[in-house]
């Protein structure tokens, strides 16, 4: 199996097997919650990359260093959710990642506030970061 086909499987798979499914055999509610979260900033992060990536193409420059910052965000994310979800025994090295990521992302996004759909990114970046940070400062084990 190629390694594209394998990754298409695998995104497949997890259309199949929610977070909450993987996270609930650990029975760990705060665990889960956060890997909801950074799941749902994830996507957030990435549907805001392809509006930034549409806004250069219209010529907006300024929205460049804004979609480098969303889609990094959002793999950084997509991670941290996983890790969460797995309960993983390095999952608070990667909530402080995505922690400053999120903030990274929420700041630039911050900079065109009466464009919505990078205002939605920035609340759910902060929101994200919120929660990586309360998640960082307890004992999952």
């Amino acid at each position: 199996m190629s390694r594209l086909s394998f990754l298409f499987a695998l995104v497949a798979l997890t259309a199949f097997v929610p977070l909450s499914a993987i996270a609930d055999d650990h029975g760990d509610t705060m665990m889960k919650k956060c890997a909801e979260v950074c799941n749902a900033c994830q996507i957030e992060c990435d549907s805001c990359f392809q509006h930034c990536l549409d806004l250069v193409a219209s010529g907006k420059a300024e929205h460049k260093a804004t979609a480098q910052l969303c889609v990094d965000c959002g793999e950084v994310c997509s991670t941290c959710s996983t890790l969460c979800a797995r309960n993983s025994p390095i999952f608070k090295q990667m909530l402080e990642c995505c922690a400053k990521s999120c903030e990274e992302c929420a700041v630039a996004c911050e900079k065109f506030p009466n464009d919505e759909h990078m205002a939605a990114c920035a609340k759910s970046c902060r929101e994200c970061a919120k929660m990586c940070m309360e998640m960082s400062k307890h004992d999952s084990k």
